[in-house]
């Protein structure tokens, strides 16, 4: 018997709202990182994005979009978000926060609506790969669908090497 398709809180707010999108599916029982899950569905990597969820000096918290190659750079972030400073969320407190898990934390459909913050080089292509809401789920949509749904901006908030 075939097993049943569990529908994560993005999918079901993606179909609500009418937003094109595709998903994309691989094995999964632990975190892995965005550039092995890239490599296992054969995907760009310039294309898949990480979610990342962070704690300004303030207290609020803040959720940014960045590509998986990349390095949010927190001076930008911060800048972005009107913060002095911001640090990573602790692991302990992704899912009570965000209802999802590492490696399947996204953007869309968290338990609340937190400000969010899209790398403007999401701009630069018509599809965008994020995560699902679980392991073992992707999410290929258009970066301005991203960004509506998710109530984001566009803004750099990533390191740039130097060449």
């Amino acid at each position: 018997m075939a097993k049943k398709e569990v529908k994560t809180n993005a999918v079901r707010i993606l179909e609500r709202y009418k937003i094109s999108f595709e998903t994309m599916t691989y094995e999964c029982d632990e975190f892995v990182d965005g550039i092995h899950i890239a490599d296992k569905l054969n995907l760009p990597h310039e294309l898949v994005y990480k979610t990342i969820v962070t704690t300004g000096k303030s207290k609020m918290h803040y959720v940014f979009v960045l590509p998986i190659e990349k390095e949010i750079d927190f001076k930008k972030a911060a800048k972005s978000v009107g913060e002095k400073s911001l640090e990573m969320l602790p692991l302990k407190d992704l899912i009570q926060l965000t209802g999802y898990v590492r490696g399947g934390c996204t953007s869309i459909g968290m338990k609340k609506q937190f400000p969010t913050i899209i790398d403007q080089t999401a701009l630069s292509f018509s599809q965008i790969i994020v995560s699902g809401g679980k392991l073992g789920l992707q999410l290929k949509l258009s970066p301005l669908d991203l960004s509506k749904i998710a109530h984001a901006e566009f803004f750099d908030i990533i390191f740039h090497t130097e060449v």
